[in-house]
């Protein structure tokens, strides 16, 4: 027996062990949950009759816990995969209706839209060509870069090879461009968005106010990072009325028209960064979206040329809960310089952390707080955004699950069909958080069988949509 498996014997065997393994269940398996101290009162709100009492001090285990609600899988794969679930229902609502989103919303103009970084230096990439892979980066002659390196590659790079998205010279690839694109990629997104209205605009002869009298544009959209260390986004653009997704847009509202728009938009806008004081005089950088953007349709079920809307919806929300592991970074802060060297991480997301926090030292530099993401590779916006009128909002979405947890306790003290209205007063103390010696591996068979429950309530439910 391993030492690990006799800590979860030892573990099981003490007298706590169902309550904790309840509460580890409900939490669904939670990697690194809260431990609370505290009471709870339910009490009548007319009479002030006190209907029900928690306190986790008549606990065996003298806590409660609760889910850490990460989002990162890397962190806590049981909340990364309530979180997955939501985002899944909070961009298919958008496209089907549902969650108090009118139906009608499915005919929408909408396209599937995902905007790239530009290049800050050539880096290693697999091609394929009739299912083949081709060289990385063949040139002609081989030349040298000006520091003795070869300029190409002309390696047939594996699905699993380590050098993908790395530098092919470090020494000329452009990494305080890098992580300056990174840190202005939100403001650079949050510029698209209101210029693709004046775009709109233009297109129809008309001002920017009266247009907003007829049309709205709604998205939703995610970050991803891309092997090199940029940020892209992955994005859902509809089309709607004035008065959001229960309103139809306007006839000359097309797929189309929306395609060109968001295609202008992203080839004008613009983010002019400060690169830091040169003596007295302050440089700047004019920092844009790449020029690989795809834009794609949406449909509802069958593909027709486009993309269907279930599989945008689950494309999306698997990022959602995505971190920066295809960059080959870590997922937690670096809190000093000295660990920079330890981290387990690629050469080339080494080189962006250092850099990070270079530019952190210089002035004109502290607005963007370089030195606190430096594992993000300096980008530090929110990882999914929506538009207010898209569609639902996550912490709907959670409010729904706690008010059905709130009717199963009612139901447990006997008050289901008591129309008494009632008040809950609680007091929490932290406790700490993650799991003790021996408990993981019970934490992790309650994950898998949460998990697996939660799959084949998926797998029903899509079967019943299909033959309803």
């Amino acid at each position: 027996m391993t030492a690990d498996m006799y800590a979860a014997a030892e573990r099981a065997a003490l007298p706590d062990f169902s309550r904790w393994q309840q509460m580890v269940k409900a939490t669904g398996g939670c990697a690194q949950p809260i431990r609370l101290h505290g009471e709870r009162y339910v009490a009548d709100a007319q009479t002030g009759e006190i209907v029900e009492t928690y306190r986790t001090a008549d606990e065996p285990t003298g806590y409660l816990l609760t889910a850490c609600g990460n989002r990162r899988a890397s962190r806590c794969p049981a909340c990364s995969e309530v979180y997955r679930d939501d985002t899944f229902h909070l961009i298919i609502s958008g496209l089907q209706g549902g969650k108090g989103v009118p139906e009608e919303v499915s005919v929408h103009p909408r396209v599937f839209a995902t905007f790239t970084a530009p290049s800050f230096g050539a880096v290693h990439s697999r091609r394929e060509r009739a299912g083949k892979a081709m060289s990385c980066r063949p040139r002609r002659g081989d030349p040298l870069c000006v520091h003795g390196r070869p300029e190409g590659c002309r390696v047939r790079h594996g699905e699993d090879d380590t050098r993908l998205g790395q530098p092919i010279c470090p020494d000329c690839f452009d990494y305080s461009g890098a992580v300056l694109w990174n840190a202005h990629a939100g403001e650079l997104w949050r510029c698209f968005t209101r210029d693709v209205l004046t775009t709109l605009a233009h297109q129809r002869g008309v001002s920017r106010a009266e247009l907003r009298r007829s049309l709205r544009v709604s998205y939703a959209k995610v970050a991803e990072y891309q092997t090199r260390g940029l940020v892209h986004f992955h994005a859902v653009i509809r089309l709607d009325g004035p008065a959001g997704p229960g309103d139809p847009p306007p006839s000359w509202a097309t797929v189309p028209l929306l395609d060109e728009a968001i295609r202008r938009t992203a080839e004008r806008v613009k983010v002019t960064a400060s690169t830091g004081v040169r003596g007295d005089e302050e440089r700047r950088v004019v920092l844009r979206w790449g020029r690989q953007l795809d834009v794609q349709p949406v449909y509802v079920g069958a593909e027709l040329g486009g993309m269907t809307d279930g599989r945008v919806a689950a494309y999306i929300a698997k990022y959602a809960t995505k971190g920066t592991e295809s960059a080959g970074t870590v997922d937690r802060r670096v809190r000093h310089p000295e660990q920079i060297d330890h981290l387990k991480v690629s050469e080339h997301a080494r080189r962006m952390i250092y850099t990070c926090w270079a530019l952190s030292m210089m002035p004109g530099f502290d607005h963007l707080r370089l030195k606190q993401w430096a594992h993000m590779l300096g980008f530090r916006g929110h990882f999914s955004t929506k538009s207010r009128q898209y569609s639902t909002t996550l912490g709907a979405l959670r409010q729904v699950r706690a008010d059905y947890r709130a009717s199963l306790a009612r139901e447990s003290l006997g008050l289901a069909d008591d129309d008494r209205e009632t008040v809950t007063m609680s007091q929490w103390r932290y406790g700490g958080s993650g799991h003790g010696k021996g408990e993981h591996f019970w934490a992790e068979i309650a994950r898998q069988q949460v998990s697996t429950a939660r799959r084949i309530k998926r797998e029903n439910e899509r079967r019943q949509a299909a033959q309803g």
